[in-house]
């Protein structure tokens, strides 16, 4: 069979390839280097190895003379950025960044090296085993990253005033008096005028000081994911997200970086994996149980569509209804708010999809005999209990073509 040779620099022995062959990449990134590993659909094996430094034209110009034969080049999202998958897509090459929870584990104990982990993402890419995340552009990721620095800021003042009440409490003293601990700017005048030893008083000032320079440092970021909201970009699908009651221009914004490319996702289900909503199923025979939430999505968007979902509940009659009856069926609060949040996470997403605002829905009684309260039948014995047993696959609230 004929063969053509090609020699990587670098490397101490040439990349052979057979005519037609077709390898995969895989790429362990770190800050320091790149452990490259190339593996081949037709030979099951390694074919190259090396490391190089972390640069993506080093990667480009080993790889280029094969081109034609790289099925796909792959590694695992990280601190490292999209830089090296936006610059391999630029080059003409198949490039993705996957998902670590994805990725498929050994069960038992095994070896673990870098060399290890690229051959991995190699072998398992060739096997199609691997999920890809959704790569975005270059202004896609800037504008994530503003919102982002917003919540980040946001838990550091949650941090500092956490930290100013330790401590109060842990030197005995409570809150000045006349001041309702609103945290407002007479409060805090309150707290830096209380009456302290020295020491105390040092750390309590600094502690105050980094809230206020927070608290300014929130406000510039909110203003700047204000004013992002209204760029051309965002402005359409922002103000048909907030036609949804309790979604604010935060929470839209949130929803429009986090949840990039929303064309990707096939139905409901995969929105709601891709949050972290969707709850852990055991089945075995006839035996079926759901466990607690997989948490393995986007924590930021789940977290802002919990919010959401509270605001949501208490501003839409439809919603507020079908949270009370969550919250008869599963008697607890929580369960039911989770529940809600699913389906919020969803109706934007269909908002995205089909351009249209937000339609809501009167509340119907589950009890046609029932009188001003609504009322659940009860549950017919041996049915099965649980916060999200039943998960809409499209929500009523939102209207669809067709």
């Amino acid at each position: 069979m004929r063969t053509s040779s090609v020699t990587m620099e670098g490397s101490r022995n040439g990349l052979a390839l057979m005519s037609g062959e077709r390898v995969h990449v895989g790429i362990d990134t770190h800050k320091e280097d790149y452990r490259v590993h190339v593996w081949s659909e037709q030979r099951q094996e390694a074919v190259a190895a090396w490391v190089q430094p972390p640069d993506a034209s080093v990667l480009v110009k080993r790889l280029g003379p094969v081109k034609a034969q790289v099925a796909r080049v792959v590694y695992e999202a990280g601190p490292t950025g999209y830089g090296l998958c936006r610059e391999l897509r630029q080059a003409g090459f198949a490039a993705d960044v996957i998902a670590p929870s994805r990725t498929p584990k050994s069960t038992s104990k095994a070896a673990k090296s870098d060399r290890l982990d690229a051959r991995k993402l190699a072998r398992y890419c060739a096997k199609g085993l691997l999920q890809p995340v959704a790569v975005p552009s270059v202004e896609e990721e800037g504008d994530r990253q503003v919102v982002r620095m917003r919540e980040v800021t946001m838990l550091s003042s949650r941090r500092a005033k956490q930290q100013i009440k330790s401590l109060l409490l842990q030197h005995g003293l409570g809150q000045p008096r006349g001041c309702g601990g609103d945290w407002s700017g007479r409060w805090v005048a309150a707290l830096r005028a209380m009456p302290l030893s020295a020491q105390p008083r040092v750390s309590l000032d600094l502690l105050l000081d980094e809230l206020a320079h927070l608290r300014g440092a929130l406000l510039v970021a909110t203003r700047a994911v204000r004013s992002l909201a209204k760029q051309p970009r965002y402005r359409a699908h922002g103000a048909a997200l907030q036609s949804v009651p309790g979604v604010g221009p935060i929470t839209a914004m949130t929803f429009l970086t986090e949840l990039i490319h929303p064309e990707r996702f096939d139905e409901p289900r995969e929105v709601t994996a891709m949050l972290g909503l969707a709850p852990l199923v055991y089945g075995s025979g006839q035996s079926v149980r759901q466990g607690p939430l997989m948490k393995t999505g986007n924590n930021r968007l789940r977290t802002a569509l919990i919010e959401a979902a509270w605001r949501w509940v208490a501003k839409d009659p439809w919603a507020g209804a079908k949270f009370a009856q969550l919250q008869r069926r599963t008697a607890s609060r929580k369960k039911g708010i989770v529940a809600m949040a699913r389906r919020l996470g969803i109706i934007p997403w269909r908002i995205r999809l089909t351009g249209r605002p937000y339609q809501p829905k009167a509340p119907k009684l589950p009890d046609q005999h029932a009188g001003s309260q609504p009322r659940l039948p009860d549950a017919p014995a041996g049915k099965r209990k649980g916060a999200c047993a039943k998960r809409s696959a499209r929500p009523a609230s939102v209207q669809t073509s067709g």
